[in-house]
C-alpha cells in the first residue's frame, strides 16, 4: 500500500542480519526508501527490494560515511532524510585483565566512534528535515556483567552521548531516542560467542586458571539466552515503530528481560546485584 512515507529516506546501519535487517524490512513495508548499510555486496543483494537500497558501509571508514551522506544529499528525487537508525555494532566479551588494548580500541571504534561519525555526517540533513536519530544501545548500557566491561563500556558511553545529543538537538527540532534490547535471537549473538572463545583461547595459562570457568559460564549463559531471545523480526518491528511514532519516549527497553534488568538496576544496591548475577552463572559453570 502506498503511504506518505514513500517520499522520505531512512538509513539503517548494520543491516546485514538481525535487528538491522528486520528493521529495514519493516520500514520498507511502511513505504520508506530505506538505505541499508552492509559491509559486503552479497549481503546487500539478499535484502534488496523495491524500497530497500543497500549501500556499502563500514562505519569506521570515513570515505564510506562520506559517500552515504553524499548519496542522500544528491538523491535524484530530492527525498528528505526522515531518520537514522544507528544499529551497527559488534559483540565482544572477555575479562578486563585479559582483553588486549587493541580489542578495546576496536570495539569502541565500531560501537561508539563509528556511531558518532555517521551521526555527525548526517545531522545537517536531519536538521533540514526535522528528523530523528534512533540509537540501538543495549541493556548492557545500564549494567555491566562480568566479562562485558569493554562491550558495556561502549554502550554506557553511547547512552551518555545520546543523552547529551538529545538535549542539544531538541531545541532545533531533531529527536534522539535510545532503544535498549535484551536478548534477541540473531547472528550477532552467535558471532559474539565465537569471538569470546577465540579470546579465551588466547589467554595465558595464569589467566585461564583465574578466569577460564567464568568465561565458559558466561558464554554458555549468553548462547542459551540468545537462542531463547526475542525473534529478530519482532525486534525489528518494534524499532520501526519507534522510528515512526509521533511522540517517542527518550528511551525504550526491548524485551521482557531488558525491562526486568532495567528495573532491578534502578531499585537494588550494587552488592545485591553482584550476588544475583554471580548466582545466575553457577548453573552454567559445569556446562
Amino acid at each position: 500500500m502506498t503511504t506518505s512515507y514513500e517520499n522520505e529516506i531512512v538509513v539503517v546501519t548494520g543491516a546485514s542480519t538481525g535487528i538491522g535487517r528486520e528493521t529495514a524490512r519493516s520500514l520498507a513495508a511502511k513505504g520508506y526508501r530505506v538505505l541499508v548499510g552492509v559491509r559486503r555486496s552479497s549481503d546487500g543483494e539478499t535484502i534488496r527490494t523495491a524500497n530497500i537500497e543497500p549501500v556499502i558501509l563500514d562505519i569506521t571508514e570515513p570515505e564510506h560515511v562520506e559517500s552515504l551522506a553524499e548519496r542522500i544529499a544528491c538523491d535524484p528525487d530530492a527525498r528528505p532524510l526522515r531518520a537514522l537508525v544507528n544499529n551497527a555494532g559488534i559483540s565482544l566479551n572477555a575479562p578486563v585483565e585479559t582483553l588486549p588494548l587493541d580489542e578495546w580500541r576496536r570495539v569502541f571504534e565500531v560501537n561508539l566512534f563509528g556511531q558518532i561519525s555517521v551521526t555527525q555526517a548526517l545531522l545537517p540533513l536531519l536538521h533540514r528535515s526535522g528528523g530523528r536519530i534512533v540509537n540501538i544501545s543495549s541493556i548492557g548500557g545500564r549494567m555491566a556483567m562480568a566479562t562485558y566491561g569493554a562491550y558495556a563500556g561502549t554502550k554506557f558511553a553511547l547512552e551518555a552521548a545520546s543523552d547529551a545529543l538529545r538535549r542539544e538537538l531538541e531545541p532545533h527540532g531533531v529527536q534522539v531516542v535510545v532503544v535498549e534490547p535484551g536478548a534477541v535471537h540473531s547472528a550477532m549473538g552467535e558471532r559474539g560467542a565465537q569471538t569470546a572463545w577465540r579470546l579465551a583461547d588466547a589467554m595465558s595459562a595464569e589467566h585461564r586458571i583465574r578466569y577460564g570457568a567464568l568465561v565458559d559460564a558466561v558464554v554458555c549463559q549468553s548462547v542459551k539466552h540468545t537462542r531463547a531471545g526475542m525473534p529478530a523480526g519482532e525486534a525489528g518491528r518494534f524499532v520501526a515503530d519507534v522510528v515512526t511514532t509521533p511522540r517517542p519516549r527518550a528511551r525504550y527497553t526491548l524485551g521482557r528481560d531488558a525491562a526486568v534488568v532495567g528495573f532491578l538496576v534502578r531499585v537494588l544496591p550494587d552488592r545485591v546485584l553482584d550476588r544475583m548475577f554471580a548466582r545466575s552463572l553457577r548453573r552454567f559453570e559445569a556446562a
